[in-house]
């Protein structure tokens, strides 16, 4: 998250105040009871976060010239109150995987409940069968006994020689004749029960195959359950954990009014000081310079007419600020991470002044602590050291007048300051170590330039 300074709102004059109490007090009960307007995200879960982040940002901008505390539960409430919906949309997604799960287990379970049903029905048939078989078996061999015991089918020899003088040859072939016709009977019986053994066990073998994948597959479908439960309890502790995490920090926020009343009312008379000190001493310088130039023109006007010579009345020139030659404050390149100027207010935060939003009056370096910092031209230091304005320890140089225009440089959050009050200093010298002093969220150096006694984007300097 980026992190910002104090100084993110253009001093404007004292009886504004009371509209900048309102407005942050907007900001604890909008934001911190949830009022905020949606936030418009990207497709996938990355840009949401990122969107988040950013809209965090933004309300830590807002507040952290207040309290850096403050400001990060404000930062943090943002994203627990962006992410919940997302979380309980989560929680509901997974109790449906839940519940998906739990129907494939109880339809596989009374799956391999019909199965082992058709198994118990086949195993039944088969024992039927068999006994079928035993009888039909035992039926043709009384048959053959029978057919025996009644002459049978008699051989070449008794037919020959007449051995079977019981009854004559026509009777014995009738009776052989009917023995074989109940015993071909039985025996198409036979093989028609056979054929449908072979038939049961097939089934038998295809069921108790369908009972082993089912079972293998409802095991899949119990660890698919668990495993939903398990994820579905996760979602459910991370939704417990946001709404408790947004319940404290509307509470925080809740009890810190009276304190972000107070603190407000300090700051703000804080940054009007600091403005108009530098209004005043710029002031003041530009009139030095002005007189001087008047002082070396009423010199050479006098030296001109002394000599006869036409004399043009005065008249002030003013150059371009760049006759200045700011050097960068740092020696690498420094990413920006929060340029000069006007910021729209997030819908629903806050309403600084009852404009809609706020004026950040320096960019942010995204250094980290301990970075050098360097004089960026020549000048008098007039403050360093730590101050009572929520900057930490900070350094502010006077530049003078060049070409009718005044500068003024200034350096916030400081680890450290190498300068002292009073110091001349010289372009390109060390004046500090960035840092996170102050009301700060993290490391950086806030550059700020005021040019006529007026804050200006430094980039236009540099």
């Amino acid at each position: 998250m980026t992190a910002i300074d104090h100084r993110t709102v253009r001093v404007r004059p004292t009886g504004r105040r009371s509209r900048m109490i309102s407005a942050v007090l907007a900001l604890v009960l909008a934001a911190g009871l949830g009022a905020s307007a949606p936030v418009a995200f990207a497709g996938d879960l990355e840009d949401k976060q990122a969107a988040l982040e950013a809209e965090a940002a933004r309300v830590q901008q807002s507040l952290e010239f207040v309290d850096a505390r403050i400001a990060k539960a404000a930062g943090d409430l943002v994203i627990f109150q962006g992410q919940l919906p997302g979380a309980q949309q989560a929680l509901l997604e997974a109790q449906g995987r839940v519940a998906s799960a739990v129907r494939e287990v109880e339809a596989l379970a009374a799956r391999v409940d019909l199965a082992q049903q058709n198994k118990a029905k086949i195993n039944q048939q088969l024992e039927t069968d068999k006994q079928k078989i035993s009888g039909t078996k035992k039926l043709i061999g009384q048959i053959a006994t029978q057919a025996y015991k009644s002459g049978g089918v008699p051989s070449n020899l008794t037919l020959f020689f007449g051995a079977n003088s019981g009854s004559s040859l026509t009777d014995t072939i009738d009776l052989a004749d009917q023995a074989m016709r109940s015993q071909n009977s039985a025996m198409d019986k036979l093989t028609q029960q056979n054929a449908t053994n072979v038939n049961s066990q097939a089934r038998l073998e295809a069921v108790e195959a369908e009972i082993k994948d089912l079972k293998s597959k409802a095991d899949d479908a119990l660890a698919k359950e668990k495993a939903a439960r398990d994820e579905a309890a996760a979602k459910k502790e991370q939704v417990d954990k946001l709404i408790a995490d947004t319940t404290r920090l509307n509470g925080e926020l809740q009890a810190a009014k009276p304190g972000i009343q107070n603190q407000l009312a300090a700051v703000q008379t804080s940054q009007n000081a600091v403005a108009a000190e530098i209004a005043e001493r710029d002031r003041k310088l530009r009139e030095a310079w002005e007189a001087e130039q008047r002082r070396l023109a009423e010199v050479a006007a006098a030296a001109a007419r002394a000599q006869g010579q036409a004399v043009q009345p005065y008249a002030p020139v003013t150059g371009s600020p760049s006759a200045f030659g700011l050097r960068h404050p740092f020696s690498s390149d420094i990413p920006i991470t929060s340029g000069f100027g006007w910021r729209a207010t997030p819908p629903g935060t806050i309403d600084f002044y009852g404009q809609g939003g706020y004026m950040h009056t320096g960019i942010d370096f995204g250094a980290p602590c301990g970075t050098p910092v360097y004089a960026p031209a020549a000048g008098t230091v007039f403050s360093a050291g730590w101050a009572n304005d929520g900057g930490g320890n900070n350094v502010k140089i006077s530049h003078g007048v060049v070409q009718g225009n005044s500068l003024t440089t200034i350096y916030y959050h400081n680890t450290s300051v190498a300068v002292s009050p009073g110091q001349q200093v010289s372009q390109g010298q060390l004046i500090a170590y960035s840092g996170t002093t102050g009301n700060s969220t993290g490391c950086h150096s806030h550059f700020e330039t005021w040019l006529n006694g007026v804050a200006v984007d430094p980039m236009r300097l540099l």
